[in-house]
């Protein structure tokens, strides 16, 4: 059993955190279901926000009675010192607990430091000093706002999407947090769903001792999967190597990594679908993405505006209109039967 320790937090799990987002879409019992057959199976760090609808209230569900046996972070979008507030006193009351054990600034654009007139980290440093949060954490998608966040001092963990497909950058990100006995807490570990191969998702986070990667699932068959690991872990040999270097190869240069910050759309596009579209038909079964329902989806690229919002949200600096068109029409040459798919 492979175990990770978030740097100064001293918070040790297993090397496979429970990421909560995805269990918005399925229904509370399921939900609880799964989070439970988790912590049975040795998973004790379950990641989750106050922006993912109901998640919150699912796990309060799922751990009520039995908080002193897990580990939770969520994560507050608020912008100043009184939505600070109002979003840990939902999530307090969601997770039916009286403390977090990490909070996290969820992406801001900016790292949150004292004195910078949000008021937002001096709202971090009373609810510590309350006890109604253990540590202070952020997450991000931003290269220079991660980086700000490690230097600064000011945080115990960060939150940053992680892969198998990272680039230097990336990894020296990784480097950083260590030297500075900081948690890296490593999100997208699938990027997205393009990594179809959970093994060497895995044996490539467990090269790095100080990364706690949270796997977001929202099926039993993917929790197995995931749970397999715990007590036979995959490691790094040739095989996966090689499965890491072809997949390094086909996703190489720009594509979307689905994070989703580009949304809402003023037209109504799924931009973090539709914008990654043919990866998504090549990656993964076909079938779901050539439904009725996602062909009207993709038919809303015809509406985009090109008013360029998207492509000035994106954390990744994706020319996302273009990159809607491009898979588009690659979408309807699929369609027409002009280009096959698995």
């Amino acid at each position: 059993m492979e175990m990770v320790t978030l740097g100064k937090t001293g918070i040790t799990v297993n090397k496979n955190g429970f990421g909560a987002l995805p269990i918005q879409r399925i229904s509370t019992d399921d939900a609880v279901a799964l989070a439970r057959r988790a912590y049975e199976a040795g998973m004790t760090f379950f990641d989750t926000a106050r922006f993912y609808t109901d998640s919150e209230e699912k796990l309060g569900e799922a751990f009520e009675g039995m908080r002193e046996k897990i580990y939770i972070a969520t994560k507050t979008a608020a912008q100043n010192a009184e939505d600070f507030w109002k979003d840990l006193e939902v999530s307090l009351h969601n997770l039916r607990t009286d403390y977090i054990d990490i909070y996290q600034f969820h992406n801001p654009s900016f790292c949150p430091k004292p004195g910078d007139g949000t008021g937002l980290y001096e709202a971090m440093l009373e609810a510590k000093a309350q006890g109604k949060i253990r540590h202070i954490g952020i997450t991000n998608h931003r290269l220079a706002v991660a980086n700000e966040a490690i230097d600064s001092g000011l945080y115990e963990t960060l939150q940053f999407p992680f892969c198998y497909l990272a680039t230097e950058k990336d990894l020296e990100l990784v480097k950083k947090c260590k030297e500075a006995d900081m948690g890296f807490i490593a999100m997208k570990a699938l990027s997205g769903g393009l990594i179809n191969n959970s093994a060497a998702a895995y044996a490539f986070e467990a090269q790095y001792d100080n990364v706690l990667p949270i796997w977001g699932v929202q099926r039993r068959s993917e929790l197995e999967e995931f749970i397999s690991y715990i007590d036979n872990p995959p490691v790094m040999n040739d095989e996966i190597k090689a499965l890491i270097e072809h997949d390094r190869n086909e996703l190489s240069g720009e594509f979307c990594r689905g994070c989703g910050y580009c949304m809402p759309c003023p037209a109504g596009i799924e931009i973090n679908n539709c914008a990654r579209m043919s990866l998504m038909l090549r990656r993964a079964p076909s079938d779901a993405q050539l439904t009725p329902e996602m062909q009207a989806k993709m038919k809303k690229i015809e509406n985009c505006l090109h008013c360029n919002k998207c492509k000035s949200k994106c954390p990744y600096g994706l020319d996302t209109p273009t990159l809607l068109q491009k898979n588009y029409e690659d979408y309807k040459r699929v369609l027409a039967g002009e280009v096959s798919v698995k």
